[in-house]
């Protein structure tokens, strides 16, 4: 990129202000050294940065680098071998507890670069554990640095104090009025008291001082000297061992100078990546989508705003590239015309530093191999150039420089010579970059410039608006459209006599007042046209709303279709599963010899509610649906109605003899029977009316009766009847203690008639109460042989297995 262009389109604005968003030095120091690059790989993943910490701050706003400093120097001083000082210290440990935080803050995310920063951060507990016992906040080092050191500050604190209290002892009495003043000084590291010269004699002890007059001398008396020795080395060894603890830190950080660089280097990119996030918020920019390689380069900038603009900011709408190469922008002064070249160079350059920029999402921006631009006054009296020769000298570089892949901004162009001569350059100037392949915008003030991009196939004419009515810009570009310098307009409303300006429009030539003519129509039809294309994009919006809105419809329907068979293919590989599970219990239970009638039924009714669970198929004639449906007279080929039951119905199980009240009914397939505190599961099929029971029964006893005299008894029978007639297990939940010892009562005792050997009592955990008279009554009862808490797949503490014998 060019590096005069990037200072002429004020990206160094952009960076001051994302540097004002660093937390700390590091980062700083990037920010303000960000570049765009041309490079679409680089671009992309600069973008994706921006991207990923702006998401991750809008799901967790606190996240951060709070208390990180720049630790850089005091780990390459400890990488050198070098001591470092308490305070840096305190800095590295802040750094890793910073660190730290955001290791936890970035933890199991699945943006992919935040990801990969994450795993750069080592916040060493090594090093954070050992630096936090040894040094407070403030970076005094702690009795708890070393085991040693603790004792050595307690040797100096005692040695003071009795050189403390001998010294006051002197002072008080012995030394009587020989001291100048009764105080105790220090002087070279030794206590000292003031002796006056004249009483030098009475005081035995080492002179380290004399006053300025030499009335007073400083004299350490020989009783102390001892004493204050004592301190001094007391002193010099807690000294030595501070020194040896600041020495074995800095060897650790030393010996952790990689991952500690590391860790700065990624907790510097990860707040650079914040400010850029923080900058597009205060911004309320938006990233725009970035134009492929592949495909030609096409500008698009919706609502754009210039980042250095303040107060009331009118958004405009920038196009350039696909029919049109080149933009002339032409209108009066202070309209906007040079604002709009500085606002498409500078987001140019924002979106290509990976930055967002400040324009409405849909915005499009290709990677410019180069954005160069001619914007300002050229001109030097050192070198002798003037404006022209100042524009001409960076025109000259700009045309070298220009080819595919580079926008060129140039502002007023040919300006500054001769108009006629200006117009030409500047019409050959503009054949050359489109010739090139550069996209270029240039402003100007010459009619030739707004006559060439109307009749150039490859040019289009802008304008800035400008409000005659206020005298005021209105800063919108309107494309298509070649804008008037509004002089004679202008000079009107100021209150420029009539006369005179009456004599400037005569002053016209016919061939100018032709032209300007020509250019109120070009702008009239080319509005009218605006328009038009207007409310054709608006029906073509429409359509496109329409068609987008059919097209989510039929993706739903397709996505509720999948979920469906999805759900339906789930169920029924539960249920298979489940079913396989039933008969591999059912087969080792035979293989243990422990598979009884009774277990049988269970087992058939579990594999038949699972069974039922499954989608019906298509009906089967002479199937079992059929032979449910066929009645007692079933040999008349004519089908029984099936009846309807209700809850509350009074109905008996044909195949098991159950008999109680309907509780509930499943899905139309299965009905819950209630007995007592007894609830049994079973097919809507298999039920009768409860009114049948006396019949059946005394047609029952009446065989049994006759089987009997027809020989031998009828016990073996009985007892087979009665145990498909008795569940294996008991459900007692929700019954009172007084109801469920009554229906235990019963169960035990049919249980025991039908000859099974171990049933299951199912009364939940709850408070305990019903369990322990379960248990109570069932370890009482005569029938029982033992009582037993369910083991794990048995139902737990919920359930009671009971042996009878």
């Amino acid at each position: 990129m060019d590096p005069r262009s990037i200072e002429i389109l004020e990206f160094g604005l952009v960076r001051a202000r994302l540097a004002e968003h660093a937390s700390f030095g590091p980062s700083r120091r990037l920010a303000e050294a960000i570049v765009p690059e041309s490079d679409p790989v680089l671009v992309t993943r600069m973008l994706d940065e921006t991207d990923e910490a702006r998401e991750l701050l809008q799901e967790r706003p606190g996240v951060g680098i709070a208390g990180a400093r720049d630790i850089g120097p005091a780990i390459e001083r400890a990488a050198r071998g070098g001591r470092l000082e308490p305070q840096q210290f305190v800095d590295i440990a802040a750094t890793l507890e910073a660190t730290s935080k955001l290791e936890t803050a970035l933890a199991g995310t699945r943006r992919p670069l935040l990801r990969d920063l994450a795993r750069q951060l080592h916040s060493i507990p090594a090093i954070r554990s050992t630096l936090a016992r040894s040094f407070d906040p403030v970076g005094e080092l702690l009795d708890t640095a070393s085991p040693r050191l603790g004792g050595l500050r307690a040797a100096v604190r005692i040695a003071f104090d009795r050189l403390r209290r001998r010294l006051d002892s002197l002072v008080a009495s012995e030394l009587g009025n020989a001291l100048q003043e009764p105080i105790i000084t220090l002087r070279n590291g030794r206590y000292v008291v003031p002796v006056k010269a004249e009483a030098r004699s009475r005081v035995k002890g080492i002179v380290h001082d004399a006053s300025g007059s030499g009335a007073t001398l400083f004299v350490e008396p020989i009783v102390v000297v001892e004493l204050g020795n004592a301190w001094r080395e007391a002193q010099v060894a807690e000294h030595e061992e501070v020194e040896r603890i600041l020495d074995e830190l800095s060897a650790l950080v030393g010996s952790n100078t990689p991952a500690l660089r590391e860790t700065l280097a990624a907790l510097a990119r990860f707040d650079l990546w914040q400010a850029k996030a923080e900058l597009a918020a205060d911004m309320d920019g938006s990233r725009a989508e970035t134009v492929p390689a592949s495909q030609p380069p096409v500008v698009v900038l919706l609502s754009a705003r210039h980042p250095g603009l303040t107060g009331r900011i009118v958004p405009i709408d920038v196009r350039l590239g696909g029919d049109y190469t080149a933009l002339v922008v032409t209108g009066p002064n202070t309209g906007g015309k040079t604002v709009t070249l500085r606002t498409l160079g500078l987001l140019a350059l924002m979106h290509q530093a990976g930055l967002h920029i400040p324009a409405a999402p849909g915005s499009r921006l290709p990677v410019f191999r180069d954005v160069v631009a001619d914007i300002g006054d050229e001109q030097s009296i050192a070198q002798s150039l003037s404006t022209f020769s100042g524009h001409m000298r960076r025109i000259i570089a700009i045309v070298e420089a220009a080819g595919p892949g580079t926008l060129v901004l140039l502002d007023e162009l040919g300006a500054g010579t001769d108009p006629t001569e200006g117009s030409a350059l500047a019409q050959a100037l503009l054949d050359h970059f489109i010739r090139s392949g550069a996209l270029v915008a240039a402003t100007t003030h010459y009619a030739e410039l707004k006559a060439y991009a109307h009749t150039t196939p490859r040019a289009m004419n802008a304008a800035v608006d400008f409000d005659l009515e206020t005298l005021s810009p209105t800063y919108h570009l309107s494309i298509g459209l070649p804008g008037g310098s509004q002089a004679f307009a202008i000079a009107e409303r100021l209150g420029l006599p009539d006369a005179i300006v009456s004599d400037a429009r005569s002053r016209l030539t016919e061939t100018q007042r032709s032209f300007e003519a020509t250019l109120a129509s070009i702008r009239e039809a080319e509005g009218q046209t605006t328009e038009r294309l207007a409310v054709a994009r608006a029906v073509e919006a429409r359509a496109a709303e329409a068609l987008k809105a059919a097209e989510e419809e039929r993706r739903r329907a397709r996505r509720e279709r999948d979920e469906i068979a999805h759900a339906a293919r789930a169920d029924a590989d539960r249920i298979v599963a489940a079913l396989r599970d039933e008969l591999e219990v059912a087969r080792r239970s035979l293989e243990r010899g422990q598979l009884t009638a009774p277990g049988i039924d269970a087992v058939l009714e579990r594999t038949g509610r699972l069974a039922d669970a499954l989608p019906a198929g298509p009906a089967v004639a002479g199937g079992a649906d059929e032979t449910a449906a066929t009645g007692p007279a079933g040999g008349n080929g004519k089908r029984a109605e099936r009846p309807t039951w209700r809850v509350g119905d009074r109905v008996r199980s044909r195949s098991g003899g159950w008999e109680g009240r309907v509780a509930s009914i499943d899905r139309g397939r299965r009905a819950t029977l209630e007995a007592g505190a007894m609830r049994i599961s079973v097919e809507l099929a298999d039920l009768e009316p409860a009114a049948v029971v006396a019949g059946g029964a005394g047609a029952v006893g009446g065989t049994g009766a006759m089987g009997g005299a027809g020989g031998g008894t009828n016990v073996e029978a009985l007892r087979l009847a009665r145990a498909r007639a008795v569940p294996l297990s008991l459900d007692l939940r929700g019954a009172r203690v007084d109801e469920a010892l009554e229906g235990l009562e019963r169960y035990v005792e049919d249980a025991s008639l039908a000859g099974l050997g171990q049933v299951t009592v199912i009364h939940g955990l709850g408070t305990g109460a019903l369990r322990d008279a379960v248990r109570s009554a069932a370890g009482a009862h005569p029938l029982v042989r033992s009582v037993r808490p369910g083991d794990r797949g048995e139902g737990g503490d919920g359930a009671t297995i009971v042996t009878l014998g």
